[in-house]
This record gives C-alpha cells, sequence and structure tokens, in this order.
C-alpha cells in the first residue's frame, strides 16, 4: 500500500474521491457482445431440450429435466444482470445499443426495461436512506409495526417470507407490467372521456386525441414507459402464442410459470441480501450519505467463482454502487485495485443468508435493520 495513502486513512476517513473509479469505467463492445452471446444462446439451447425432455416421462427426462431446470434459472440471473448493466449504460458504449440490448432481454424476463430501470435508477439515487426507499419488500418502520393489530402483523409477516419470492417474483416481472398498462389505459380514457363531455357540455369541442395526449397517468411518470411497456408486452403476447403454439400452450405455460418464478425468486432474494443484511447502513434522511450508503449499505457476497460468473460478478455491489457506469466485467478488477479503502465493506457469507431475510423493519429510532421478533 502507498504510504501516502495509509497516512491518509490515517488522518481523516475515506471517500470517494479517494478511488480510482474512472480507470474501470471504459465499456468495451468485444466483451459486451462476447457476454450476451455466451448467455442467451445456451439459455435458447437449455429452453428447447426442457421443452423436448420434458413431452415424456421417462428415465432420461427425471434425470435431465432438473438440471436443464437449474441451468435455465441461472443463465436467467446472469442474462438479467446483463439487462440491468444496460439499464446503466455501461455494458456497451452506445447508449442507444445499450437501449436495443436492453429491449431484446427484457423480452426474455417479461418485464418492460424503461420502467424498470428508471425504479432501480432511484434505488441506486437513495440507497441506505431508508426515509426515502424501504427496499424491494416496501419495509415498515418498527414503530409502524408495533401499532398493528396481531392480524396485521401476522400478514405483514407472510407477505415477506422468503417462501413468498416465488409467485411474488412472477407478479413482478410478468403480471405487474401488464396490470399497470390495463389500469393506465382504463385511467386515461375515464378521464380523457370526462374532461371531453365537460367541455362540450360548457359548448366547447376540443380535441380528444390532444386531452388524451396530455393525460399524466398515476400508474407510470413518462411516456417513454408507456410505450416501452406497449411495445415489450405486444411482442411478448405474440412469442407466447407462438411458442405455445408450438409445443403446446399448457405445456409452455407449466415450463414458463416454474422458470420465471424461481428466477426472479433468486434475482430478487439476491438484491435483498445485497442492502438487507446485519449491521447494514440504514440512515434517515437528515444523516445520510451516498458514500456509506454504497460502502456501508451493500454486502460483498462471496460466492463460488461459477456463481460469480451467472451473476455477472454483481456480488462485488459496493463497487457498483460507487459508479453504476462500471461495467460488470471491470467489477472485480476495481475492488482488488481499490481493495486497500474497502474495510468498511461487509462481506456476506452464504451460511448468513439466511438470516437476512429475518430483517424486515427499519427501526428509525436507533437507524438499523431489526427483524420482528426483537
Amino acid at each position: 500500500m502507498n504510504s501516502s495513502v495509509t497516512r491518509a486513512k490515517k488522518s481523516r476517513p475515506v471517500r470517494r474521491v479517494d478511488f480510482d473509479l474512472k480507470s474501470f469505467m471504459a465499456s468495451d463492445d468485444r466483451i459486451a457482445i462476447w457476454q450476451v452471446f455466451n448467455t442467451v444462446v445456451p439459455l435458447a439451447l437449455c429452453a428447447f431440450l426442457f421443452s423436448v425432455v420434458t413431452n415424456s416421462f421417462n428415465f432420461i427426462s427425471v434425470l435431465t429435466a432438473p438440471i436443464l431446470f437449474v441451468l435455465i434459472v441461472l443463465l436467467l440471473s446472469r442474462s438479467f444482470s446483463l439487462m440491468h448493466d444496460c439499464g446503466h449504460h455501461s455494458l456497451f458504449r452506445s447508449k442507444s445499443l445499450n437501449r436495443i440490448v436492453a429491449f431484446g432481454l427484457s423480452l426474455i424476463h417479461g418485464i418492460p426495461h424503461h420502467p424498470w430501470s428508471r425504479g432501480h435508477a432511484f434505488h441506486h439515487k437513495y440507497n441506505g436512506n431508508w426515509d426515502r426507499y424501504r427496499g424491494p419488500s416496501a419495509l415498515t418502520t418498527r414503530e409502524q409495526y408495533e401499532s398493528k393489530r396481531s392480524s396485521e402483523k401476522a400478514f405483514y409477516q407472510i407477505l415477506r417470507h422468503p417462501l413468498l419470492l416465488f409467485p411474488g417474483g412472477f407478479y413482478y416481472l410478468i403480471l405487474k407490467p401488464r396490470i399497470a398498462l390495463f389500469l393506465g389505459f382504463f385511467e386515461c380514457l375515464v378521464v380523457s372521456f370526462k374532461k371531453f363531455f365537460s367541455s362540450v357540455s360548457k359548448g366547447n369541442l376540443p380535441n380528444i386525441f390532444s386531452i388524451i395526449g396530455s393525460h399524466q397517468s398515476s400508474f407510470f411518470y413518462t411516456k417513454g414507459e408507456v410505450y416501452d411497456t406497449i411495445a415489450n408486452s405486444a411482442v411478448l403476447f405474440w412469442c407466447w402464442w407462438m411458442i405455445g403454439g408450438a409445443i403446446g400452450h399448457w405445456h409452455f405455460w407449466l415450463l414458463y410459470v416454474c422458470a420465471m418464478s424461481a428466477s426472479a425468486a433468486l434475482m430478487i432474494a439476491v438484491f435483498f441480501v445485497q442492502h438487507n443484511f446485519p449491521g447494514s447502513y440504514a440512515s434517515n434522511e437528515k444523516d445520510w450519505s451516498y458514500f456509506k450508503g454504497a460502502i456501508e449499505g451493500s454486502s460483498f457476497l462471496q460466492l463460488p467463482p461459477i456463481l460469480n460468473w451467472f451473476t455477472a460478478d454483481i456480488a462485488y455491489h459496493h463497487i457498483h454502487h460507487l459508479s453504476e457506469r462500471i461495467p460488470n466485467y471491470r467489477l472485480r478488477d476495481c475492488h482488488y485495485a481499490n481493495l486497500h479503502l474497502l474495510d468498511d465493506v461487509k462481506p456476506l457469507y452464504l451460511h448468513q443468508i439466511p438470516s437476512c431475510f429475518s430483517l424486515i423493519l427499519w427501526d428509525n429510532v436507533n437507524l438499523e435493520l431489526v427483524s420482528t421478533g426483537i
């Protein structure tokens, strides 16, 4: 370690400017293309083989189906991580290329990318600020929880049980965007026609298309989110119909629901434990620090190399939060280049993960995440 850096650490706390991040922000299109190829092609092959072997019940299908299922779930995790990088405009150099690839990957996962990436950007902006962002499970405060009735407490705990990640994950990926789109359309029509007939009753003849175009939805923040959700849903419905017609609709939906539920549950679980872990930084608005949110509010998940590959090194989450412009294929190098500054990063081991799922309350007095039993 450089002696000047050592003296700096002793004389003052580490700051973001002390890190060498810029050297690792450059995107490499060749690496990105190879990552997409070595993820999507094996995923498509596994999905095809999975549909074939599950057409019959024999020794080979019983032996190979579980293996293919696990591979599909893991490859979907890697694919989602690549889509996630596109949302940060870090996978490729070109912003437009990131958007195009993100749209293609969003079809694999069934979730419109643009609305998702906007919500994810909010998480990055306020990570560790629990007054602003309550995590993927919308955690309540300890005080609010204790004021609930016993039945409400039980319902709150059930909704945040790890097993609920499976139906919850499918809802999050597949159902929620389509429900938002339907409700958004319905709201737009009702509000627009109310405005139209109100103007007509006053003797005016307004342009209904202008009224619809100026409508501000309660379900979407921007028109871009609406267009992306429409495009994603339209292409996805066509894909569902074509694949279902090729292998049988009941067969397709049985496999699809199982694979998407499991992959979504895994992705949400990984995201959850990266921010909800023992000793995680949990600040209020007044005392919040973006830097501490990145370093102390993001875990360093200790995964075996094979799982790091399947999750595209997202375990180096503290580096990702220091700069989301660093692509996944440079996170590890950035971590080791700045290792001497990372004493406050919390390593999280696999055997500690179960304890993370008990931290479903935010104690806004002591500024910590706690379980319902405390």
